[in-house]
């Protein structure tokens, strides 16, 4: 049913924060890889839209609009920040001396996150929406404003990548 039918679908916007805030921050942080930068990226999205939420009964999919709204500043705010920020140590030396006692699944997080550190911001969304959310390809095309094409070949760059990233492992599992 189109929410232009039935004003009442709208949920408030504080009840659409309190139902979906923890997706939304979840979803931000699995493309920024940075808790604290998802949750400006949800806040300034949130604070935008919330102003303008009584428009929000034109909208289809209210949900969709939102993650779509903070994909966009996802974007934005990385094109805006990618040549001022710089990495200033590489710890991977330091990490050696702790893996005695660490769990394997938490060095397995470790090292996915510093593989997906190193694609492009689209490339992690691709990955991220295709991963995470099960979304198809066409629905990615649409939020990406691309083609379907242009998603498949961001998701073979993303994961060959990600693949030759994998540092050499033994048939035990540990590094060589």
């Amino acid at each position: 049913m189109n929410t232009l039918d039935d004003p009442a679908a709208v949920p408030s916007f504080e009840s659409f924060v309190l139902a979906n805030g923890a997706e939304l921050v979840a979803f931000a942080r699995r493309l920024t890889m940075d808790h604290h930068r998802a949750e400006d990226i949800v806040q300034d999205v949130l604070a935008r839209i919330g102003l303008s939420w009584s428009r929000m009964a034109t909208v289809d999919d209210v949900r969709a609009y939102v993650f779509k709204a903070i994909l966009n500043d996802f974007l934005s705010w990385r094109r805006r920040l990618s040549s001022a920020e710089r990495p200033t140590a590489d710890l991977t030396n330091l990490r050696t001396g702790f893996t005695t006692g660490v769990d394997e699944t938490v060095l397995q997080r470790d090292e996915l996150l510093e593989a997906l550190a190193l694609l492009s911001p689209v490339q992690r969304a691709v990955l991220v929406l295709r991963y995470y959310h099960d979304q198809p390809d066409a629905r990615i095309a649409a939020l990406l404003g691309c083609r379907e094409g242009t998603v498949r070949s961001h998701a073979r760059r993303a994961l060959t990548t990600l693949r030759s990233s994998q540092p050499d492992r033994t048939s035990e599992g540990t590094r060589r």
